[in-house]
């Protein structure tokens, strides 16, 4: 039987193979049984301060066991988990830990100065994971319906919010999104994403609920470790965000390599261009190319079948297994197929809110059929083919008009990837008073290639509708980001021409 709580998932784990490799980092290793040790001696630690069922747990770690050890350990211990990125600075710690009001928060020795800095702000006790765990027993394990996290949003689209989770919205989900990929015991998974966000946190989920390896990298700082790691630890699975395969493209003899084990390479957190995801099927083509669209709120809504990939490069594709995702237009009525409209999504991973902001709430949660269900609207434009299979089309609030024209950034940016020597790209809206916005696109260009203003206007002219002609296109060394790696798109201000 399936387990309906996260810390469920590791003590059947840790039942069916205790011996197993949970999790490998350079520090060292963890079995099965190990982790669930740990986990039990980090739960019984946190009773032992105070900590209750309901009240929230801070962890500010980097990608380690200790990590590992204390996500599962908040579980247990019937907290909620609010996982920080470990690059946070002062003034948002502050801002987080005032508005979720842990019990207390877990960091390293590392982080625990600006850690105790925030905590003190907020009257939240600082502690360091390695010193919290204590032999003991455990509290009684967390229900269904209890409060499992609290993540906060990346803060791309306006202030982080904090999204609140119940434990059997993460089960369904961790469950979800293992079916969808097929993910089994023999599985090895390279994670060099931050595990304080919801795409790396559920990498560790997944694995845990199916019994494969995790191998645990602290983030990507070298593109060579990670070729090193394919090799040496045998990965299946890569999962990654568009930098992070731009950057692995980038290597040298890397289509001279072989990974007879890799077999799947999956995207999320950002829409995988069209150009990269063709260069990574040449690049390696033992590995399916799996794009995934989700939102904090619901963690993870649709995924695009590998084996679809090479019909539909473009595509989101369909909703996860148990989730139900349609398009409505501003009226909440269906759309007609290939109109675009806003994709709303009913299944048991949708939020259960915002923490401490029931406004905002019902503009994004919707009452479903029964007082146990909810809607989720996204806020996000979409259209689907005669198959279903479905669409991004734009982020709404990036949507703006030039010329009276509709501009979708998305557009200009899939256009700019194809061109030579583009790395990435983003396309921003720029206030006019006769034109009512004008485009501005920014781009970073491949390591070794110079490439010019003129040539990508005259590239976008070749493919775009006037409107859509980037008046000015800077070119940078790299793009700004958040913590989550999306491209900071608020921060690409107009620059001095």
């Amino acid at each position: 039987m399936t387990a309906t709580t996260l810390e469920g998932d590791l003590r059947a784990a840790a039942g069916r193979d205790p011996s197993g490799a949970a999790v490998i980092t350079k520090e060292g290793s963890l079995t099965f049984a190990e982790l669930d040790e740990a986990a039990d001696r980090v739960a019984a630690g946190l009773a032992e301060r105070g900590v209750e069922r309901g009240d929230r747990v801070a962890v500010m770690l980097p990608n380690g066991l200790d990590a590992a050890s204390a996500f599962y350990g908040v579980l247990r211990s019937g907290a909620a988990l609010s996982p920080i990125n470990p690059q946070t600075k002062l003034e948002k710690l502050t801002a987080v830990l005032a508005d979720c009001r842990p019990r207390l928060m877990l960091c390293d020795t590392e982080r625990m100065e600006i850690a105790s800095a925030g905590a003190a702000a907020t009257g939240v006790a600082a502690h360091e994971a390695a010193g919290i765990a204590v032999d003991g027993e455990p509290p009684a394990a967390p229900g269904a319906d209890d409060l499992g996290s609290v993540i906060y949003t990346s803060g791309s689209t306006g202030e982080p919010k904090g999204v609140m989770h119940a434990h059997s919205n993460m089960a369904f989900v961790t469950g979800s999104i293992a079916e969808s990929l097929g993910l089994n015991a023999s599985d090895r998974v390279l994670c060099v994403l931050q595990l304080s966000f919801g795409y790396g946190l559920y990498q560790l989920f997944t694995c845990v609920r199916v019994g494969a390896t995790l191998v645990l990298e602290p983030g990507f700082a070298f593109a060579g470790r990670v070729v090193q790691l394919l090799e040496e630890e045998e990965i299946t699975i890569l999962p990654g965000v568009p930098t992070v395969f731009g950057v692995l493209l980038s290597l040298k003899g890397l289509t001279e390599r072989e990974f007879p084990h890799l077999r799947l390479l999956t995207s999320a957190g950002a829409a995988l261009p069209e150009a990269m995801g063709h260069q990574l099927r040449e690049a390696l083509p033992q590995a399916g190319v799996c794009p995934m669209y989700g939102q904090t709120e619901a963690q993870r809504i649709c995924y695009l079948p590998a084996e679809e990939y090479d019909r539909r490069p473009t595509s989101a594709g369909l909703p996860i297994p148990g989730t139900e995702a349609w398009i409505q237009d501003e009226d909440g009525e269906p759309v007609a197929q290939g109109e675009t409209g806003e994709l709303v999504v009913r299944g048991a991973h949708v939020m259960q809110g915002y923490w401490g902001r029931p406004e905002k709430t019902k503009d994004k949660v919707l009452p479903g059929r029964d007082a146990s269900e909810r809607v989720l609207v996204t806020g996000d434009l979409f259209r689907a083919d005669q198959d279903g299979f479905l669409y991004f089309v734009s982020r709404r609030d990036d949507v703006f008009k030039s010329r009276g024209e509709k501009v979708v950034p998305r557009e200009i940016e899939e256009v700019l990837h194809g061109a030579a020597g583009v790395k990435e790209a983003a396309a921003v809206g720029v206030p006019d008073e006769v034109l009512g916005a004008v485009v501005h696109a920014h781009v970073a260009a491949q390591p070794g290639h110079d490439v010019e203003e003129a040539a990508l206007r005259r590239h976008c002219a070749e493919h775009l509708e006037d409107h859509m002609i980037p008046k000015r296109v800077f070119v940078h060394s790299e793009l700004p980001r958040i913590g989550s790696g999306k491209i900071d798109k608020r921060s690409l201000k107009p620059l001095d021409e």
